[in-house]
């Protein structure tokens, strides 16, 4: 009886790196485009203007034992839901933007043992590409499909190597910030725990040019305990244009206590955008030594009013 696979493709992206050593390996094959005369590249970043067609060459490089099969293709890159990381669309999903404009001059390439293969690629702008960067990847798939360990699951590799264009026109880049939600956890009595809270939040790049953001928060308002504000870690290297993220980051040694008002501030490219959210924490001992007072006062004045009331009943 033949095991079904459901066939899982795996993708590793290159980083922008100005080094070799940025090009998108795995340990046994890798994808870079081919050296310009001037200097090494570890990704395709070509000018682009609507209407024309860009031509350039790929190196794909087999460094194990025997010889492997790829199929190529060119993807759309996007940013994953869960933590902003480059991705890019299968090989059997519908490409839309460089992907749909990029094509290998081979469909399939076998490359022998410890050897390297020279690919051509074609981009064909459309005339109504708009402005700004798109982003995608030159993808290189191995054919064979691995069985996955202890499930009946099978896993296809693929790396690729990014292409970045920009297409002339206007550059407008723009960034806000969506849905601040942030949550304060301490101990109830001070001191004698940890603290912890949680920011999300959505980064949004509403621009056309990618962005490279840095976030922070800061907590206005009456606050105890921690600083009250930090950089945020976990924004994404890049994010792409029109590309939204939701981001949640842990807090050890947040404020435990206060009430105010929470910004997340996001900036790249000279561009800034913020987002609120409303901070209220405070602890059943703080509330109750604030109470303590409150209710001592009220009581006192009860029998100031009762004493008063006694003595003119009196007179």
């Amino acid at each position: 009886m033949r095991t079904a696979f459901v066939a899982l493709l795996l993708l590793v992206l290159t980083t922008l790196s100005p080094s070799p050593a940025g090009a998108a390996d795995n340990g046994e094959w890798s994808v870079r485009p081919a050296d310009s005369a001037i200097t090494p590249r570890a990704a395709f970043e070509l000018p682009a203007q609507p209407g024309t067609t860009l031509t350039d060459r790929a190196v794909v490089t087999n460094t194990t034992a025997a010889p492997l099969t790829f199929r190529l293709y060119v993807a759309d890159a996007h940013n994953t839901e869960r933590d902003g990381g480059l991705a890019v669309r299968g090989i059997e999903e519908t490409q839309r933007d460089v992907g749909a404009w990029g094509k290998p001059e081979q469909d399939t390439v076998t490359v022998p043992a410890r050897s390297a293969v020279t690919v051509g690629i074609s981009l064909a702008i459309p005339r109504d590409a708009p402005p700004g960067d798109h982003v995608g990847a030159l993808v290189a798939v191995d054919t064979r499909v691995r069985p996955a360990d202890g499930s009946h699951l099978g896993v296809q590799r693929g790396v690729g190597a990014r292409i970045y264009l920009r297409v002339d026109g206007p550059q407008q880049p723009a960034l806000t910030v969506e849905d601040v939600r942030f949550t304060a956890r301490s101990p109830h009595i001070p001191w004698t725990g940890t603290r912890e809270s949680t920011v999300a939040y959505t980064l949004h790049n509403t621009g056309n040019v990618k962005l490279a953001p840095r976030v922070s928060l800061s907590i206005g308002g009456v606050v105890l305990g921690g600083a009250g504000e930090r950089r945020l870690a976990s924004a994404p290297a890049e994010l792409l244009p029109g590309q939204k993220v939701r981001l949640t980051e842990t807090w050890a040694g947040a404020p435990f206590a206060g009430w105010g008002q929470v910004t997340v501030t996001a900036s790249a490219a000279d561009v800034r955008g913020s987002g609120t959210a409303g901070f209220l924490r405070i602890p059943w001992l703080f509330a109750a030594c604030l109470a303590l007072p409150a209710a001592a006062w009220w009581l006192l004045r009860r029998r100031r009013a009762a004493r008063a009331a006694r003595a003119a009943a009196r007179d």
